[in-house]
């Protein structure tokens, strides 16, 4: 007999499995509604029959290639702590070159890893716009399939659906979370169903599994098979959403879920639309929609693709919101305001400004382009462009952290970053037909993180370059002509070693300090969750001084308030409700030597007036806080 626990234990994978197939996979999973069309709309000129085998061909070994054996089998080894994801792989490629002691003590620069790194989340961030506007897009161009007089009404209903569903995002993801699972375990289900009752009609289409029709179809003409490569590349878009994910739900969650439903749903669908098109080769139909017979049946399938739309939208949304902050907390992005929607999931966040900023740039997309065949032109290029730099990242990783030799990693990595530049390139055509629409995204985000880290490590270097040290700081302290007066001070410190500039200013401007000072420095780990045993850090310095390190993870937020407690209980004798906080308000200036462009100076300045203030992401009351202006010169 079984125990309760096996049970228990079961019904756990259970929901894990069916929250993995909810949100992993809804990118990739809502692909069937437009890329047989596009596939067809790009098919070379060769005889039907072999030309669609051949098509069917590609898309099932670039799912098996891709999701099967790149992601699943490979790159979703590649874990930070559980977590998963481009910065994830930054973080490991880190861990694997630089000590302790040069992290402690040097900011992080901007190498080539870095730089790689973060174009890849910057066209995360591309894809995060143009992927919303494309499903519900897509979905919404079923009425088409109803009644031809809705044609012009589908923008106007996508942008309205799409607006609702960023208008609900700060409601946060766990009411309706519950329920992205049963509808997708539906849609995945209808999927099959549908095409296993084509493929019945025309069982030889299952000849396509042999991997010789791909090949055929690609000894066309190099023109031909790259405008073709450009749309069978929509089919595995998404796919990068594994990795991203795999914090949340686990490997092999995910895996069962692929495997269990996912896949098989999709191949089923993608051969059944191949055996329509076959059987009906005079039809304008989108092949998707022609698989459900008319009237109730097709508007129940539309119905169903717009909610499964929506969700595949939604597993985007919420991937931008955990990719801003975890660029925050490593540093390469200005602080932004964030929710936490959900006391028992610290992951299940909300981002006001980046929701805005997603739900103007989805409808302006949706409105400006109008459907979803002519936004698949600017669709791919961003997310083969990651997937490129996923593989090279991967590569580093194996070679640095694992130890992997030449000749073992170069043959892995060199197959799949042939698939990843065969796909890019192919998508590098549609450059003029609307490419650069994701590009341009992506390099207003490139900028936007080099240059908040290039200014960092800039004011570090003038901050913290001719530093004070401990035993001068407890001689100042000691000094007869600084007088001590009662309570508690904390002083933010930028880092684990540093004097703050706005104790040396306050000492030099009033003469007096208080009897307890904590030197407190928030620092974030390349590593997703620092246990809270380990997040305090306590030494004393003298003369009622003391240094404080509290370490937090890039998938966590601080709260100054509550650690301030724990420095209490630790023995400091300080009253965290009644101290002052001291911050520093730092003025740019212009002129100075700094390696940074002019327009980049210009931009930091106005990054650095515009982001939150520190006093607002730590959560501490703004009573208590005092701010010093420090005028840097960069």
């Amino acid at each position: 007999m079984s125990s309760p626990d096996s049970h228990s234990g079961s019904a756990i994978k259970g929901a894990l499995c069916l929250g993995a197939l909810g949100v992993v996979f809804g990118d990739i999973g809502t692909s069937p509604l437009y890329t047989m069309r596009e596939c067809m709309a790009h098919l070379p000129a060769v005889e039907r029959i072999e030309g669609v085998l051949g098509v069917l061909s590609l898309m099932f070994w670039s799912l098996v290639l891709v999701v099967s054996v790149k992601y699943l089998r490979f790159v979703m080894r590649a874990d930070n702590h559980g977590e998963g994801g481009i910065f994830a792989l930054l973080a490991l490629i880190h861990s694997g070159t630089e000590t302790e002691a040069h992290k402690a003590h040097h900011p992080r620069g901007l190498g080539f890893a870095v730089i790689m790194i973060l174009i890849g989340a910057a066209l995360l961030f591309g894809d995060g716009i143009i992927t919303p506007a494309i499903s519900v897009l897509g979905a919404a161009e079923g009425f088409n399939a109803i009644s031809p007089d809705f044609e012009h009404y589908v923008p106007v209903m996508a942008c309205v659906i799409l607006a609702l569903l960023f208008y609900f995002q700060k409601a946060g993801t766990k009411r309706i979370g519950g329920v992205f699972g049963p509808i997708m375990l539906v849609w995945f289900a209808a999927l099959g169903v549908m095409g296993l009752w084509q493929v019945a009609q025309y069982p030889a289409i299952l000849r396509a599994v042999n991997p010789v029709y791909a090949f055929h179809l690609l000894c066309n003409p190099p023109s031909m098979v790259t405008a073709l490569l450009g749309s069978v590349v929509l089919g595995i878009t998404g796919a990068e959403a594994l990795y991203a994910d795999m914090g949340h739900f686990g490997r092999k969650a995910i895996a069962v879920a692929w495997y269990g439903a996912a896949f098989p749903g999709l191949v089923l669908n993608y051969f059944g639309q191949g055996a329509y098109v076959l059987a009906h080769p005079h039809s304008t139909e989108n092949p998707f929609f022609a698989l459900a017979p008319q009237g109730y049946a097709r508007a129940g399938l539309t119905g169903l693709s717009i909610i499964a739309a929506v969700i595949a939208s939604q597993a985007l949304i919420t991937g931008a919101y955990s990719l801003t902050q975890q660029a925050i907390q490593l540093g390469y992005f200005p602080r932004l305001k964030i929710n936490h929607t959900n006391a028992e999931q610290s992951g299940q966040i909300y981002v006001p400004l980046v929701n805005r900023i997603l739900a103007i740039g989805c409808i302006v997309t949706a409105a400006s382009f109008g459907s979803s065949d002519r936004l698949a032109s600017a669709y791919g290029i961003a997310v083969t462009g990651t997937m490129a730099i996923t593989t090279i990242a991967y590569f580093l990783v194996i070679r640095r952290n694992w130890h992997w030799s030449l000749w073992r990693a170069l043959p892995i990595c060199g197959l799949f970053l042939v698939i990843d530049l065969a796909f890019f390139l192919a998508n590098a055509r549609k450059l003029t037909d609307g490419g650069w629409f994701p590009l341009a995204i992506a390099a207003s985000v490139l900028a936007i993180m080099h240059t908040w880290k290039s200014g960092r490590n800039a004011v570090f270097e003038r901050v913290y370059g001719n530093n004070v040290t401990e035993s001068e700081l407890t001689n100042i302290a000691r000094s007869h002509h600084v007088t001590r007066v009662t309570g508690g001070a904390v002083f933010m410190v930028g880092s684990s070693e540093g004097t703050p500039i706005a104790l040396l200013h306050h000492v030099k401007a009033n003469r007096c300090l208080h009897q307890t000072v904590v030197l407190l420095s928030i620092m974030t780990e390349e590593v997703p969750t620092v246990d809270e045993a380990e997040q305090l850090k306590l030494r004393p310095i003298g003369e009622g001084l003391w240094r404080a390190i509290g370490r937090y993870g890039y998938m966590q937020s601080p709260d100054v308030g509550a650690l301030m407690e724990r420095i209490k209980a630790a023995g400091v004798p300080i009253n965290p409700q009644a101290a002052t906080y001291f911050f520093n308000r730092e003025m740019i200036l212009h002129g100075g030597n700094a390696p940074m462009w002019d327009w980049q100076k210009s931009l930091y300045s106005f990054l650095t007036r515009n982001a939150r203030p520190a006093k607002d992401y730590y959560q501490i009351t703004p009573s208590q806080i005092i701010e010093i202006g420090l005028p840097l010169q960069l």
